[in-house]
């Protein structure tokens, strides 16, 4: 541990500095230089200053914010402080993915007509982002809680930016109702935490809940910080919001919502119950089971991956298929936390950042499908195969991903995910939750090859629709299927940063 003045603090947060410097750039050039021209030429430019900041702030994590040889984290160490901001080897690799998830929600939104306000827009994704990256290196509840309202608040708005959509504004009103009374939930759970605990710090709620019985108190809390956390990242049964706002939402918000902030979220929610909770986690073994935090998130796993995968069978729209899915997602990721090792973080994070990447993509392909038909139906993506071969190709390797299919990254993710729950138990008592996720990832397949079959089976429409595909969304869809294929055949490319940061 290094203890740090408020000098070298402004040193660690330095990208996220960046990032709030970059938006208020954003605003600026677009109000006061670019009003007039027209709305591509906006998005172009600002989008370029936009572009220039998050790769400034990833260069600066990756090349300029370098721990000290052999220290893996660093804590800010003033005492008002401690904890709030924890800057480590993991966390940093973390933020550069969200980064890049984010860079990749911009270039998106480059051929973007949905909203005039392109200053405002730009600078609303910077400042979630902002908020991913201070969520990310929180160890504090206060800040967990600040830091995650920050992000909230910002993708409450983005979902709302089509003015032109009724389903917009409803899909707005739903998230936020939802996310309102998620917040309150977690306020209420961590506050019962700072009560007990006389602390704010993760590592001190934990030092001082430890006992061989569990207070009832800390298991009121647990169960509200999952409930809270359970509406931030769509598992079920906390899952109603999500596809209604995935559905309605600009097809650029959708993306980031279900990418840039699932990684962030998950990744804090591991930190709140593996090192605030590290002692009150009983066990959710077959035939062992202890009351605490496994148990509660075995039974979200179960729900989540139930649910999600039979729900989205029956649905005819592509965005509100890729809502349910992710709901499933969800479930296998909340494996990761579930293993309760370090190697269940590692796959979580691996599993997490590829998913982020493929459900990007595939979020890309349905957009330029819905501005061409007005829809993303099933039914629009007939033919598709012949009309755009390479948008085709592309779907193809971000369905058979999230399927889970070798030699593809989702392959990988899950296979790690269950190998890490399966050595996580005593004895194998887990094995239970992973026959269950296999079982269930198996069912997932035939909704995700429903939409291929209308791409490559199904006949064209007589009066094909033709697709306006931008060179930066090819380009783009280009590399993310690119890494998705490269990450499925050599994982270690990713997977060795990660387990050098441990």
């Amino acid at each position: 541990m290094i203890t740090f003045s408020y000098s070298q603090l402004l040193g660690l947060v330095a990208p996220e500095t960046i990032l709030v410097l970059t938006a208020l750039v954003v605003l600026a050039v677009d109000l006061l230089v670019m009003r007039e021209s027209s709305l591509r030429d906006r998005f172009l430019v600002s989008g370029l200053f936009a572009t220039v900041g998050l790769i400034i702030a990833g260069a600066w994590l990756l090349a300029i914010n370098v721990p000290a040889p052999g220290a893996h984290e660093v804590v800010v160490g003033l005492p008002m402080l401690t904890g709030m901001y924890v800057d480590s080897a993991l966390g940093r690799l973390v933020k550069v993915a969200v980064l890049v998830l984010t860079l990749c929600t911009i270039v998106m939104s480059l051929a973007a007509t949905f909203t005039k306000h392109v200053g405002e827009y730009l600078a609303l994704i910077l400042l979630a982002t902002v908020g991913m990256l201070f969520l990310i290196s929180a160890e504090d509840v206060l800040m967990i809680f600040i830091a995650l309202e920050l992000t909230s608040l910002s993708l409450y708005i983005l979902t709302a930016f089509n003015k032109r959509s009724l389903r917009s504004a409803e899909a707005a009103l739903k998230y936020f109702l939802f996310g309102g009374m998620s917040a309150a939930f977690m306020l209420f759970g961590l506050s019962y935490l700072y009560g007990l605990s006389g602390s704010t710090g993760l590592h001190e709620i934990a030092a001082r809940l430890g006992g061989p019985i569990l207070d009832p108190l800390v298991a009121a809390a647990i169960v509200m910080v999952a409930i809270g956390f359970g509406f931030k990242i769509a598992v079920a049964p906390f899952h109603l919001w999500a596809p209604d706002t995935y559905q309605g939402a600009p097809t650029p918000s959708a993306a980031f919502i279900a990418s840039g902030s699932k990684v962030a979220s998950f990744f804090v929610l591991a930190k709140v119950m593996t090192l605030g909770l590290a002692h009150s986690g009983g066990s959710a073994g077959w035939g062992g089971y202890a009351p605490g935090w496994l148990p509660v998130l075995a039974v979200l796993v179960v729900l989540s991956t139930f649910l999600g995968n039979l729900a989205a069978i029956a649905q005819t729209n592509v965005k509100r298929l890729l809502a349910y899915s992710a709901i499933a997602h969800a479930g296998y990721a909340l494996l990761g936390i579930l293993a309760n090792s370090p190697a269940g973080l590692t796959a979580l994070v691996f599993y997490v950042i590829t998913y982020g990447l493929t459900v990007l993509g595939a979020f890309a392909i349905v957009g330029l499908v819905e501005e061409a038909t007005g829809e993303a139906r099933l039914v629009d993506f007939a033919g598709l195969g012949r009309r755009e071969p390479m948008l085709a190709f592309c779907m193809l390797i971000f369905l058979l991903s999230l399927a889970g299919i070798p030699p593809l990254a989702g392959f990988f993710g899950k296979f790690y995910l269950f190998a890490a729950v399966a050595a996580g138990g005593a004895n194998l008592s887990l094995l239970w939750l992973v026959v269950f996720a296999i079982a269930m990832s198996a069912v997932s397949l035939y909704y995700y090859l429903q939409v291929l079959k209308q791409i490559y089976v199904a006949p064209s429409p007589a009066e094909p629709i033709a697709l306006r595909v931008p060179a930066a969304t090819r380009v783009l869809l280009a590399l993310i299927t690119l890494v998705i294929l490269v990450l499925g055949c050599a994982p270690n490319l990713l997977l060795g940063y990660l387990l050098a940061a441990q």
